[in-house]
């Protein structure tokens, strides 16, 4: 099955869209709403809206898999109830007063500083992931 890169931004009016990035299928979704969690519900929504029409209509409808990715803004507004930005800072290396910027939009991060907190927090959940109590 086809992966396709589902986009989650943050609009300047503080809501979110969930779309589609380049692919090569007949059909587009879109999903908005006030939370990330409700701009993904209504993407979904559209897409099986979309598989309800091709079906309702004989066509054939290509299924995918979904690849969640986030601007980086999004992510930490998302996640900032358990992300702080002291400890992303402490974590990443990015300065707390960036990261602050790059939450409310007031400032976009380089590609470079992108790579190095995606890197950062990967590396973290790899550790996580490994991690076992006893």
């Amino acid at each position: 099955m086809k992966k396709v890169n589902v986009i989650i931004e943050r609009g300047k009016d503080g809501s979110y869209s969930a779309y589609m990035d380049e692919h090569n299928l007949n059909y587009d979704l879109l999903g908005d709403g006030e939370t990330v969690d409700l701009a993904i519900s209504d993407f979904m929504n559209s897409y099986d809206e979309m598989k309800q029409y091709y079906k309702e209509s004989g066509k054939e409808f290509n299924e995918v898999d979904f690849n969640i990715k986030y601007d980086l803004s999004s992510f930490l507004q998302h996640y900032s109830d358990v992300l702080t930005l002291a400890g992303l800072s402490r974590l990443t290396g990015v300065n707390r007063g960036q990261l602050s910027h790059y939450v409310t939009g007031h400032r976009r991060p380089s590609s470079k500083t992108v790579d190095k907190i995606d890197k950062k927090l990967h590396e973290f959940a790899h550790e996580l992931s490994n991690l076992r109590f006893i």
